[in-house]
């Protein structure tokens, strides 16, 4: 814990006003009427307001201090960081020519209410390209895939696996054009229905070729039901997808290969058998960042001195997203370099820096040096020249990390694009650090030195390198010797709705625990072994029926209830500064009834029961009173049912030896 900062004058505006007049009945005594109404403490009253104002200023000086060593130790607050998502353009019927979606596009959630919608810009060009059914074939193990195109097209059924089909058995469909990033949709008929497979967890996988090895396609939706009846699969294929040789074929190769079947999942008696595929693309793929592109903003006009500031009109500026400053005076058009600091800049260097925080841009200053010469850190801008920003994005914050499919506003028109969304909840948006947090931040870098030791080392270099991660816990695993691997855990900070609403975005991503990973492995000991993961999960239903009080909305209770449970159970830190629930500690009934009970509006809780959920596959298993966890497991609720009965009507009978 920090030391405190000491008050250098604790009195306040009654006190000196106290002081004043007890020094009044010592030198005036004959001045009696101390009344608010008098001239004479009117203008004590006023003297004592200015004096309090100057103590106010006075006992800042501590604070000022500890900042400005804190700026000598370069400590700046960390600007907004942008969210970044996956948005998927679908396109209204499929296009014979390829569909492009340029950089820049804009994709937004509805607006609601009074809120502000909340835009993503596209970042990386998209070509979502023209493909057909081209070819077809069937591998299997060991042997080499036969293609059986002509065939097919003469109006012969293929049979997709073995007639006994087998793990590794394959169909394979070639497209006229590889498809990278791209939405492709297979309809099938299929001669065959009946197959033994369960329509709904089919033991197959569609992969895609990507020049080396085969890559696995997400499935958007498949009405075939593992390739039983007709319908259409939609397959998301991945980046890497390109035209490769099967049988002296080339196209872009897809395939559909059956797997070993998990533990209660049927797998096939009999190869299902196509008598007809057609194939087209549907839509595309690509990255886009939260926030609107600015560009070429007028900054103002350069006055030829050194250290001249200028406001950017529109912030917050995410992090890193400004990066060259343009002037336009007499000698031309120059560009200008943002940079960290002036330290290595020379009298020439056409250097800006910037702090996105504040929203200023900032030009080398002149420094006297101790013989009297004054030294140019960065170039100045020419008398005269207008200075502009060239592009930044305006945008970031947690606002950003916005749940799957609400990225559905097309603000940017695009020929032959229906609609948009985002499969995958937005992620990475962190708002600006706080004073308070950068205090914080200083504190644990002076303790550590970058060192990891203990845990608490190896939790605050985490932190730092993950700015976007909500919680993270470390924890010493046993081993058979008695010691084992330390455990990072990384939860993502995620807002509590898209938590309720996808359990999935509670797990961290790759790039997420690489960066928390490359930190931690330059500043462990030699010798210690670190793992980073996301903590692994519980899910936790509870069904609940209470009574509300009198006067109370059932619905308003019920919403009161939810919120209490989901926030009792949560991964992460509350609103409040509660830490969140405590790695591996026991869940008991007890515990859930005793914190719905103190919801406000409820008057009784009739039941409560909590059952175990798999998170994967939504199982719930019997009632409990308690639910264990490992060391490295927290909680996760997983659809509550609470139903609220409105107030009983209380009616009293009559008195005792009363009459009727």
């Amino acid at each position: 814990m920090p030391l405190p900062s000491p008050h250098l004058d604790d009195r306040r505006f009654q006190d000196l006003v106290d002081d004043a007049k007890r020094f009044i009945q010592r030198r005036c005594p004959e001045w009696t009427d101390h009344n608010v109404s008098d001239p004479g403490v009117a203008l004590v009253e006023a003297f004592a307001q200015m004096v309090d104002q100057l103590v106010y200023r006075l006992n800042r000086v501590p604070e000022k201090v500890h900042l400005g060593f804190l700026d000598m130790l370069d400590l700046k607050l960390t600007p907004h960081r942008a969210a970044r998502a996956d948005v998927t353009f679908w396109l209204a019927a499929p296009q014979e020519t390829a569909v492009t979606v340029p950089v820049g596009a804009e994709v937004a959630t509805p607006r609601t209410g009074s809120g502000q919608a909340c835009v993503f810009t596209v970042d990386r060009e998209l070509h979502i390209v023209s493909s057909a059914f081209r070819h077809i074939a069937t591998s299997e193990p060991g042997h080499a895939a036969v293609v059986v195109t002509e065939r097919f097209a003469a109006g012969d059924p293929v049979t997709c696996f073995a007639q006994q089909p087998a793990v590794g058995d394959s169909l394979l469909i070639g497209l006229s054009e590889a498809a990278p990033r791209c939405a492709v949709a297979l309809r099938v008929d299929c001669a065959l229905e009946g197959v033994g497979v369960d329509p709904s967890r089919p033991p197959l996988v569609w992969e895609a070729w990507c020049g080396e090895q085969w890559q696995p396609c997400v499935v958007d939706h498949d009405t075939t039901g593992g390739l039983n009846r007709p319908g259409e699969v939609v397959l998301h294929l991945p980046e890497g997808h390109t035209p490769s040789l099967i049988g002296r074929r080339r196209a872009g190769w897809l395939r559909c290969r059956v797997v070993e079947s998990e533990p209660g999942q049927p797998g096939y008696s009999a190869s299902p058998r196509i008598s007809r595929i057609e194939a087209f693309t549907i839509g595309g793929t690509t990255s886009a960042t939260h926030g609107e592109i600015v560009r070429g903003e007028d900054l103002g006009t350069s006055d030829g001195t050194p250290g001249q500031v200028l406001p950017v009109e529109q912030s917050p500026v995410a992090a890193g997203s400004l990066r060259t400053v343009l002037t336009d005076g007499p000698t031309g058009r120059h560009s200008w370099t943002v940079v960290g600091s002036f330290a290595d800049s020379g009298p020439a260097d056409r250097h800006v820096t910037v702090d996105e925080v504040a929203g200023e841009v900032r030009f080398g200053p002149a420094v006297r040096e101790p013989d009297g010469t004054v030294r140019q850190f960065g170039a100045v801008p020419e008398p005269g020249a207008r200075i502009s920003a060239a592009e930044y994005r305006r945008g970031g914050g947690r606002a950003g990390n916005v749940a799957a499919g609400t990225l559905s506003v097309l603000r940017t028109p695009l020929a032959a694009v229906a609609r948009a969304a985002n499969r995958a909840p937005a992620s990475g948006g962190v708002d600006a650090e706080t004073v308070e947090g950068v205090k914080l931040r200083a504190a644990q870098w002076l303790r550590t030195q970058r060192r990891a030791v203990t845990a608490r080392d190896y939790a605050v270099i985490a932190r730092g390198a993950c700015r976007e991660a909500g919680r993270i816990e470390c924890v010493e695993t046993l081993g058979e010797h008695g010691h084992g691997p330390v455990r990072v855990l990384v939860v993502p900070d995620v807002p509590a709705e898209a938590l309720e609403n996808d359990w999935r975005t509670a797990v961290p991503s790759q790039a997420l625990l690489a960066a928390v990973a490359q930190a931690i492995d330059v500043r462990r000991p030699l010798g210690t072994r670190v793992a980073v993961s996301g903590p692994s999960y519980q899910g936790v239903t509870v069904v609940a029926g209470v009574e509300a009080a009198p006067g109370e909305d059932p619905e308003r209770v019920r919403a009161r209830v939810l919120d209490v449970l989901h926030a009792f159970l949560s991964p992460l830190p509350g609103p409040d500064g509660s830490p969140g629930r405590p790695l591996g500690r026991t869940l008991r009934s007890s515990e859930l009834h005793a914190a719905v009970a103190a919801v406000e509006g409820v008057d009784a809780v009739e039941k409560l029961e909590m059952y175990p959920a798999d998170l994967a596959t939504g199982e719930r298993s019997a009632a409990a009173q308690r639910i264990e966890l490992d060391p490295t497991a927290l909680f996760l609720s997983y659809r509550h049912q609470v139903a609220v009965a409105p107030a009983r009507q209380r009616t009293h009978g009559p008195r005792s030896g009363g009459t009727a």
